[in-house]
C-alpha cells in the first residue's frame, strides 16, 4: 500500500473545498445573485419573432451557466460512482472531455483521505520482509526483490524493479490505470501512484504518458515495489527491451492454461519440438522472441519470413504460379497409386509454396486477363488497332491502361481518364466480365494484346507494370540486383494468364528456371547463340497487334540478358528490337536504349523515362531456386505412403467436433463474437490435426506467417482457452498446446472408420459408407481468404484427398462387386465432393454409371468431366488413361464434344 503523505492530505483537502464550492457553492450563487436556470424572459413566446435585448442575451448566458454546472455535477457523480464501487475506468459523459478530467482528478484527490491503506504504514519500514509477490513471466534478473536477504535491500533496489505490459484491447474493452492498480497493487484508488511514477516517460512506441486515462497497449509501465502480477526487470533496463522479452504475458484472461501458456512460451526453447511440429515455414518466426524491434514486433528474420517477404509480395507471379502447380499436382493425381498420396514439398520449397498461398491475387489477376482481352475483342470489332500501353496500374479498385498517345475514345466498360491518356476499367465491371466470358477458353473472349505487361514493383497505391514491347526498342537494365529483377520478370512473364503463345529466352541466367514453364522458357549461354534466330523470325509491330486480337497471334518472344552485349551485339538488338514486336532487356550500360530500368541497393527500381520509381519486384536466387524445388516436387510420381492414424477408442460423439470435411464448423461450443471466430477456428483445426502438442511460439508462425507482437498472439491463445475450457485446451511440461479428449474431428472419425474397415470385412462396406456420409464438400471449404497457408507445408491437405478417394474406390468396387451400380455411383460422388481433381474418382465413376445402363447419364458425366478439362485448361485436360476409358465406353464421345465445341 501507499503511503499517504502531508502534500497527499493537503491536496485531498484542497480538492474537497473546491468540490463543496462547486457542486453546492456554484447553484447557490446562481440563484441568489443571478436567478434562476430558465428566466422568464425565455418563456415568452414572442422571443422567436422580436428583437433580441440585452436582457434575453443575459438569460441566455445565465441558462448556459446551469448546463455547465449540470454538466459538471454528473462528472462528479460518475467519478465518485466508479471510485466507491471499484468498477474500473469510469463511464464517459457526453461532450465532457476536459470537465471530466478534472472531476476525475479532484474526486480522486478526495477518496485517498478516505482509503484505508493510506495510512497503513508499509511492513518494510518496521524491518520485515514483504512477501514475496508472484511473478507470472520468466524473471529476467537472478535475484526477485522478494527473494534477497533482509540485510541488503537497498542493494536489490538499485539492480531490480517491476514492470508491468498494458494488455491488448479484448473486445471494446481497453485496460485502465485503474485496473492495472486494482489487479497488481489491490485497489484501483492507488493508480495515481502507477501514473506518477510513468507520467513523461517515454514508451517503446515513441509516446509519453501524460493522461491517466490515455494508456496504450505494449506500453511497459514502472510499478511500485509492492506490485503483483508484474516483471521483474534490471532497473537501467530499457522499455523497448522489456517489451520485446516480456511482451504481454501477465494475465489477460483467467484461467489456469492462460497463465500456464505464458509462462511456459518463454521457458521452452523452440529446438526442443519435432521436425513435425516446426514446419519448414514457421522456422523464422522461432527465433521472434530475441528480434523483436520497435513498438515490440516480432519481426523475424528467418527462413520462412524471408521466402514470404519477397515471393508473397508478387501477388500476379504467386497466383500465375500456384494456377500452373495445379496442372502439375494434377498430373501428379493421374499417377497416384492405390494407398499412396501424392509427394508434397519440404524446407524451402514448402515455404515457397505458403508464401504463394498468402500473396496470390487470383481476382487481380483475372481482372487483367479478362479486362484485356475484352478490350481486345472490342477492339477488333471496331476494326481498330490496340493502342500502345507502355504501363498499367492495377489496385483493389480499378484497372488503369496509361496510352500514348493519348486516345478518348475507350470502347465500353472502359472508360476515358485525363483527357485519354488512361483508359480505365473498376474492378465492379471487370467481376461483371469475367461472370459473363467465365465460360470462354483462357478465361476470356479472344486474344490477349498485351502479353508483354510485367510487374515492375508496387507503389503505394497497388501494382505498376510496364509493357516490355512498348518501349519498341532496347530496355537497359542495371544496378546491384538486375539478376533477382530478370528472375522476377522472367517468373511472371512464364505464368501470367493475360498471354496466349508466348518464348522466353534467358541469357546468362536461369537455367533452373526452365523446370517452371519448359514450353516457354529456355535458357542460352550468350547471345551469340540467339540473335541470327531472333532477327530471323522478327515481325513488323502492325501485323502482331492485329493478328492477336483477330485470332491469327504469333508467338510473343521476349530476351532477358544478365550478359552485357559486345558493341556489335548491342548494335544488333537496338535494330532488332526498333523494327520487331518483341521486348529486349539487356543488362550493363547498354548504348541505343529506349528505357533504363535501374534497381537500386535498396530495392527500388526507377525508369526515368517514364517517371516511374516504386519498390522493386525481385526474385533472389534462394528464393527461384525454393521454386524450382517445388515444382520439381511436383513433377515426382512416385507419390509417398500415407501415414497411420492413431487408433480412436470410442465412436460415440464428442463434446467439442471440429468439422473439415467441408465447410467449416465448431460443433458444441457456443460461436465467438462476430471478428474473432475465423481466427479461433483455424488456430482449433491446427491443434486438432497436431496432437503431439504445438508450441505457443510455433503456432504464432502458423497463424500470422508475416509476423505479430507477443501479447497479442498470447492473448489470443488466452481467449480460444478461455473460449473452451480448461478441460479441453491442455499445456506440457514443455510448454506445447495440446487438445483434450473431449475434442475431435471429422477427419479422425474418417480414418478410424476405415482403420476399422480393413479388419472388419463383413462390416466394410457398412463402415466404408459411414465414413464417405462425413464428407460434405472440398477440405475446410469456405475458408477465409490469405488464411490456411500452412496446408501447405503440412501432410493434412495431401493425406485427406487420397484417403477419401481411396476409401470411395473401395466401396466403389465393393459395390460394384455386390451387383450394386446405383451404390456404387453415389459412393463415388461423395468422395468428388472433396477430390474434385482426382481423375481415377472419375473413371470410377464412369465405370459405375455404364454399370447401370443408363446411357445417357454416362454421356452426361462424360460431358461434365470434359467441361471440367475445358474449364480449367491450364491443366492439360483429360489423362490418357481417361480418355481410352470413355473411348471403350462410350465410343462415339468425340464427335459429341466436336460438335459442341463448333457449336
Amino acid at each position: 500500500m501507499a503511503r499517504r503523505g502531508p502534500g497527499d492530505v493537503v491536496a485531498g483537502l484542497g480538492a474537497l473545498v473546491v468540490l463543496v464550492g462547486l457542486v453546492g457553492g456554484v447553484p447557490y450563487a446562481l440563484l441568489r445573485f443571478a436567478g434562476p436556470p430558465i428566466a422568464p424572459e425565455l418563456l415568452d413566446l414572442d422571443l422567436l419573432t422580436s428583437s433580441v435585448g440585452p436582457s434575453t442575451i443575459v438569460a441566455v448566458l445565465l441558462l448556459l451557466v446551469w448546463l455547465a454546472w449540470l454538466q459538471l455535477v454528473a462528472c462528479v457523480m460518475v467519478e465518485v460512482y466508479a471510485g466507491v464501487r471499484r468498477v474500473g475506468m469510469p463511464a464517459r459523459v457526453p461532450f465532457s472531455g476536459g470537465t471530466q478530467a478534472l472531476a476525475n482528478r479532484l474526486v480522486s484527490a478526495v477518496l485517498l483521505l478516505f482509503t484505508a491503506g493510506a495510512v497503513a504504514v508499509p511492513i518494510a519500514r518496521l524491518g520485515m520482509t514483504p512477501p514475496a509477490a508472484p511473478v507470472v513471466a520468466a524473471v529476467a534478473f537472478t535475484a526477485p526483490v522478494a527473494e534477497q536477504p533482509a540485510e541488503t535491500p537497498h542493494t536489490v533496489q538499485h539492480r531490480a524493479k517491476k514492470v508491468y505490459v498494458v494488455q491488448p484491447p479484448h473486445g471494446r474493452h481497453h485496460e485502465s490505470l485503474w485496473e492495472i492498480a486494482e489487479k497488481c497493487l489491490g485497489d484501483g484508488r492507488r493508480y495515481p501512484e502507477i501514473f506518477e511514477l510513468n507520467q513523461h516517460k517515454e514508451q517503446p512506441d515513441g509516446a509519453r504518458l501524460r493522461m491517466a486515462d490515455l494508456i496504450r497497449p505494449g506500453w511497459v509501465l514502472d510499478m511500485p515495489d509492492d506490485a503483483r502480477h508484474a516483471h521483474v526487470v534490471p532497473a537501467e533496463q530499457a522499455r523497448a527491451q522489456t517489451l520485446r522479452e516480456h511482451p504481454g504475458r501477465a494475465t489477460v484472461t483467467p484461467g489456469r492454461v492462460a497463465d500456464e501458456v505464458r509462462q511456459e512460451a518463454r521457458h521452452q526453447s523452440p529446438k526442443n519440438h519435432s521436425p513435425e511440429q516446426r514446419a519448414p515455414h514457421q522456422q523464422g518466426t522461432e527465433r521472434q522472441e530475441k528480434q523483436g524491434q520497435g513498438q515490440g514486433q516480432e519481426q523475424g528474420q528467418g527462413q520462412g519470413l524471408d521466402l514470404v517477404d519477397y515471393l508473397a509480395g508478387a501477388s500476379l507471379a504467386a497466383a500465375g504460379l500456384l494456377a500452373l502447380l495445379g496442372r502439375r499436382r494434377r498430373e501428379q493425381l493421374w499417377r497416384r497409386a492405390f494407398g499412396r498420396r501424392i509427394a508434397r514439398p519440404r524446407g524451402d520449397a514448402a515455404s515457397a509454396e505458403v508464401a504463394l498461398r498468402i500473396g496470390a491475387d487470383a481476382p487481380g489477376t483475372r481482372l487483367l486477363d479478362i479486362g484485356l482481352r475484352v478490350l481486345g475483342a472490342e477492339l477488333a470489332a471496331q476494326g481498330r488497332t490496340p493502342p500502345t500501353v507502355y504501363a498499367a496500374h492495377l489496385s483493389a479498385r480499378t484497372l488503369d491502361l496509361w496510352i500514348h498517345p493519348p486516345d478518348g475514345d475507350a470502347p465500353a466498360p472502359w472508360t476515358v481518364q485525363d483527357g485519354g491518356q488512361v483508359w480505365r476499367l473498376p474492378a465492379h465491371e471487370g467481376r461483371l466480365l469475367a461472370e459473363r466470358w467465365d465460360a470462354g477458353a483462357g478465361g476470356g473472349p479472344g486474344g490477349a494484346p498485351y502479353p508483354g505487361l510485367v510487374s515492375l514493383g508496387t507503389d503505394a497505391g497497388g501494382r505498376v507494370l510496364v509493357d516490355l514491347e512498348a518501349a519498341q526498342g532496347l530496355i537497359n537494365i542495371r544496378g546491384p540486383q538486375t539478376t533477382a529483377a530478370l528472375a522476377a520478370l522472367a517468373v511472371e512473364l512464364a505464368t501470367n494468364r493475360w498471354s496466349d503463345r508466348m518464348s522466353i529466352t534467358l541469357v546468362g541466367f536461369g537455367q533452373e528456371l526452365t523446370a517452371i514453364a519448359p514450353e516457354r522458357v529456355r535458357a542460352v549461354g550468350s547471345l551469340a547463340e540467339v540473335l541470327p534466330e531472333l532477327e530471323a523470325a522478327a515481325a513488323p509491330r502492325q501485323e502482331v497487334l492485329t493478328g492477336r486480337i483477330t485470332g491469327r497471334p504469333r508467338d510473343a518472344h521476349y530476351l532477358l540478358s544478365a550478359v552485357t552485349p559486345t558493341q556489335e551485339e548491342a548494335r544488333r538488338l537496338a535494330l532488332l528490337a526498333r523494327n520487331d514486336t518483341a521486348g529486349y532487356v539487356v543488362t550493363g550500360d547498354v548504348p541505343h536504349a529506349t528505357w533504363t530500368l535501374e534497381i537500386t541497393s535498396e530495392g527500388k527500381a526507377r525508369i526515368a523515362e517514364l517517371g516511374f520509381e516504386v519498390t522493386a519486384q525481385l526474385l533472389p536466387r534462394r528464393h527461384y531456386q525454393a521454386l524450382v524445388e517445388l515444382f520439381r516436387t511436383a513433377g515426382r510420381y512416385d507419390g509417398e505412403p500415407i501415414a497411420e492414424a492413431e487408433p480412436l477408442e470410442d465412436l460415440r460423439p464428442a463434446e467439442v467436433e471440429v468439422r473439415m470435411l467441408g465447410p467449416i464448423e465448431i460443433v458444441g461450443l457456443d460461436p465467438l463474437e462476430e471478428g474473432r471466430m475465423a481466427l479461433a477456428a483455424e488456430m482449433l483445426v491446427y491443434l486438432a490435426t497436431h496432437p503431439g502438442g504445438v508450441h505457443p511460439v510455433v503456432l504464432g508462425g502458423v497463424l500470422w506467417p508475416r509476423g505479430v507482437q507477443g501479447m497479442v498472439r498470447d492473448a489470443t491463445i488466452a481467449r480460444v482457452a478461455g473460449w473452451l475450457g480448461e478441460e479441453h485446451l491442455r499445456v506440457d511440461e514443455a510448454g506445447r498446446l495440446s487438445l483434450g479428449p473431449g475434442v475431435r474431428t471429422d477427419w479422425a472419425l474418417f480414418r478410424e472408420l476405415v482403420r476399422r474397415s480393413h479388419r472388419d470385412p463383413a462390416a466394410r462396406a457398412v463402415l466404408l459408407e459411414r465414413a464417405l456420409g462425413l464428407v460434405r464438400g472440398p477440405l475446410l471449404s469456405g475458408r477465409p481468404s490469405g488464411r490456411y497457408a500452412w496446408l501447405a507445408a503440412d501432410d493434412l491437405e495431401y493425406d485427406v484427398t487420397a484417403a477419401v478417394a481411396d476409401a470411395a474406390h473401395r466401396l466403389c468396387e465393393l459395390r460394384l462387386a455386390h451387383g450394386e451400380p446405383e451404390s456404387a455411383v453415389a459412393a463415388v460422388r461423395a468422395a468428388l465432393l472433396l477430390a474434385a481433381d482426382d481423375e481415377g474418382l472419375w473413371r470410377d465413376l464412369l465405370r459405375a454409371t455404364h454399370a447401370t445402363r443408363d446411357f445417357v447419364r454416362l454421356r452426361a458425366v462424360v460431358d461434365a468431366l470434359t467441361r471440367r478439362s475445358g474449364a480449367h485448361s491450364y491443366t492439360g485436360g483429360l489423362a490418357p488413361e481417361t480418355e481410352a476409358l470413355i473411348d471403350e465406353l462410350l465410343p462415339a464421345w468425340r464427335i459429341h464434344v466436336v460438335r459442341e465445341s463448333t457449336a
